[in-house]
C-alpha cells in the first residue's frame, strides 16, 4: 500500500494575544507541545491567505480584543493508507486525538513517491 503526504488546516484560538506575531508564536508552541513528543514528526507552520480585494497574500490570523484565531498547517506522513481518502481520515483521527478540540480540514493529500 502507498504512503502519503497529508496537509491538514487548524483553526487555533488565542487569548491575550498583543500582536499578530505573538498570536502566532503563541499558537505553534502550545500546537507542538501538544503534538510532542508521540508526533513529533508532524511539521506546524502558520497558514496564508489572500485578500479577496487586492489578491496580496497575508499570514492567515485575525485579532480582535487580544484573542486571535490563527490558521495553522499540519504536515503528516501517513504510511500504507489503501487511498487519498483513507490517508485524510489516517491523518485527522491521528491529528485529532492530540488536538482534539481543534476543528481540523484536510486541505492537500499526495502521493509519497518512492
Amino acid at each position: 500500500m502507498p504512503n502519503y503526504y497529508v496537509t491538514l488546516e487548524a483553526a487555533w484560538l488565542v487569548k491575550d494575544a498583543k500582536s499578530v506575531d505573538d498570536a502566532i508564536g503563541i499558537a505553534i508552541s502550545e500546537a507542538g507541545k501538544r503534538l510532542n513528543p508521540k508526533l513529533s514528526k508532524v511539521e506546524v507552520a502558520v497558514g496564508s491567505m489572500s485578500c479577496p480585494a487586492c489578491g496580496e497574500i497575508f499570514d492567515s490570523v485575525y485579532l480582535v480584543a487580544n484573542t486571535s484565531l490563527v490558521g495553522l498547517i499540519l504536515e503528516i506522513k501517513v504510511v500504507n493508507a489503501e487511498n487519498e481518502s483513507h490517508a485524510a481520515k489516517i491523518a485527522k483521527a491521528v491529528i485529532g486525538k492530540a488536538l482534539a478540540d481543534v476543528p481540523l480540514k484536510a486541505i492537500d493529500v499526495a502521493l509519497k513517491e518512492g
